[in-house]
């Protein structure tokens, strides 16, 4: 059984490494803003689930070719703050302008994931879900954000942050899955996967 991850962020790739993973990474190239603006109504956690199940879908004609027995974990994150989901800043004005309202204040951090089961090529079980994670912000001064800014790091990530980089040090606390703001949460993960009956230490690498 192959896992693949649909995403190119290299801290999902890196979150599940280390929790003994080595999964097969096929990009999506989904239209995200098609797809957010497609599910706005439905409410945040849906947009945020849709998007997931999006890239998912997008890589498994791919899989199904290169690893008929496989199973694709799709993920997406953003930010939920007064209202409004936020993905990645489109340039670093806009991640200042998001971080000045951030400081000193909580959010919810999104994120959504999808789990396709392929068995000889053809899909025989999916399953998605989210999780929420409330992040309570620090205060930084007006030249740390400069500084965080210049790094390039808020631009790759949900909400202009992430705990396992620069960002760290601007988070005050995390209420609730730690490994769901870096990225991926392996306690969703592993629930969607024992809903297509995948149980996750059979995905684990082989020991020496």
């Amino acid at each position: 059984m192959t896992t693949v991850l649909a995403s190119a962020s290299p801290a999902r790739l890196s979150v599940l490494r280390a929790a003994g993973i080595d999964p097969v990474v096929h990009v999506s190239g989904v239209d995200e803003p098609a797809v957010e603006a497609a599910n706005t109504h439905l409410g945040p956690a849906v947009t945020v689930t849709a998007l997931a199940a999006a890239k998912a879908e997008a890589v498994l004609p791919l899989v199904a070719r290169e690893h008929p027995n496989a199973v694709v974990i799709g993920c997406d994150s953003m930010l939920l703050m007064n209202g409004t989901l936020r993905g990645k800043p489109a340039d670093a004005a806009q991640a200042r302008r998001e971080w000045s309202e951030m400081s000193g204040a909580t959010g919810d951090l999104l994120t959504g994931h999808a789990v396709v089961l392929l068995r000889g090529g053809e899909v025989v079980a999916r399953s998605s879900g989210h999780q929420r994670t409330g992040i309570r912000f620090g205060r930084p001064s007006e030249e740390e954000i400069t500084a965080y800014l210049a790094t390039g790091e808020p631009l790759q990530v949900a909400g202009g942050l992430t705990i396992d980089g620069y960002g760290g040090w601007f988070v005050e606390g995390v209420d609730g899955d730690h490994s769901s703001v870096i990225g991926i949460s392996l306690p969703l993960t592993r629930s969607l996967l024992a809903d297509v009956n995948i149980s996750v230490v059979d995905l684990w690498r082989r020991q020496p």
